[in-house]
């Protein structure tokens, strides 16, 4: 999720770039909203697929998603009564509690230090990063032309 001035915020509800229905899954670091914030979004636009965290991770999202909606709601709400008064179109909040509520159906637990076979060709291991609670380092295993290649993705950004 964007977070920042104004400008910043505003890309939060520019459409995805691709169709949210050709992710196969999502690999979530940890619970922090610039990381997991926009994973209602992805839910309201039609994914439906696995987000992959630690429990803890799953855990914290289950409160932070529904109050980041609670917030988006709050926060569509005073700024419409404002369009409203200048006789602007009014607009909806980029999801909502209960949008939130409903996306950690998909989050799976996954533990530490586990291998997780996500598909045939992809292996990943969450290790500890001591970042926050939960949060993770994640280890990749991609088969590739029979290949194995390795990445290692450490709080979002690949190393």
């Amino acid at each position: 999720m964007f977070q920042g001035n104004q400008r910043e915020e505003d890309k939060n509800f520019d459409e995805f770039a691709f169709d949210v229905k050709d992710i196969d899954f999502v690999l979530l670091t940890h619970a922090h909203i610039d990381h997991s914030g926009r994973i209602p979004k992805l839910y309201v636009d039609g994914y439906r697929n696995p987000v992959y965290a630690t429990k803890a991770t799953c855990d914290l999202c289950g409160i932070m998603l529904p109050d980041s909606g609670h917030i988006q709601e709050m926060e569509v709400e005073w700024k419409n009564r404002k369009r409203q008064r200048k006789g602007k179109l009014q607009f909806p909040p980029l999801y909502t509690a209960e949008d939130a509520e409903k996306c950690l159906e998909l989050f799976e637990p996954i533990e530490y230090n586990e291998l997780v076979q996500i598909d045939e060709n992809i292996i990943v291991r969450y290790n500890d990063a001591g970042h926050m609670l939960g949060s993770a380092m994640i280890e990749v295993w991609v088969k590739e032309r029979r290949k194995n290649r390795e990445s290692c993705i450490y709080r979002g950004y690949r190393k």
